[in-house]
């Protein structure tokens, strides 16, 4: 399972762009959610639920504050499963700053846990520079779950969603070249962390995080196929742990 997270555009304004053909193209020929939605703003609280269930109270400006609390990452490893973190540009593993702003940890919810950042041994081996997903493909050692977060400019924080169209448009095709050579089991989600409104859905509070583009390519997923199911970052969550049979954060 691959999760490639881009930052901070609203559904509609990705679907149907024209700056944005890669992506387009994967909506058009995948299966595009097209009622999900962030659970709030700013970034930091969706991605720390993503792989924990629950926002902790965390907001943008909380660096080096972890949480103790049992996240996904916990749960892969005790099922027997493996996981990292891709992070593009990261200066060295398990970093928690970069002088030159490209990488930072608010886009890495691991480091908010503190049965990883805590553990220097554990997390410098599984929180990584992007550049080592070429090392772990070449060794046909990739792992069950993959996290991958472009830098500032390549997830559309900095840049433009050309930009980022772009850069996925160059990723995506060897990542599943990788991912065919070692089974034709997976799933690739790509999806964005947070909305430009405060579009709420499914429980949650109001305001929201906005509703967001999620696509699933997969070949267990339905080729060409719209599902207006609502949703929220939890699904995701919950999906993963159901296809791994893990306890539901």
């Amino acid at each position: 399972i691959v999760i490639i997270i881009f930052e901070n555009k609203e559904f509609d304004s990705v679907i149907g762009n024209a700056e944005a053909p890669v992506i387009n193209q994967l909506a058009e020929e995948n299966t595009l959610l097209t009622e999900f939605y962030a659970l709030t703003h700013p970034s930091l609280p969706n991605y720390v639920a993503l792989i924990g269930g629950d926002t902790y109270g965390y907001t943008e400006t909380c660096k080096n504050c972890p949480v103790t609390a049992t996240n996904l990452a916990d749960l892969i490893e005790r099922s027997g499963r493996t996981w990292k973190s891709y992070q593009e540009n990261m200066p060295y593993h398990c970093s928690m700053w970069d002088p030159t702003d490209q990488y930072v940890a608010k886009h890495n919810p691991f480091l908010y846990y503190d049965s990883i950042l805590n553990d220097k041994k554990r997390c410098r081996e599984h929180v990584i520079d992007l550049e080592d997903l070429h090392e772990d493909a070449a060794n046909s050692a990739l792992p069950n779950f993959l996290f991958i977060t472009p830098n500032m400019c390549n997830i559309g924080h900095d840049c433009t969603l050309a930009d980022a169209d772009t850069w996925l448009g160059n990723f995506l095709p060897p990542l599943e070249t990788w991912l065919q050579a070692e089974s034709d089991n997976y799933l690739i989600i790509v999806t964005w962390d947070e909305g430009q409104t405060n579009k709420s859905c499914c429980g949650l509070p109001e305001p929201a995080g906005g509703r967001i583009a999620t696509i699933l390519i997969s070949p267990r997923a339905k080729s060409g196929f719209k599902d207006a199911t609502p949703y929220t970052t939890y699904s995701l969550l919950r999906t993963i742990s159901e296809a791994w049979g893990l306890p539901l954060l």
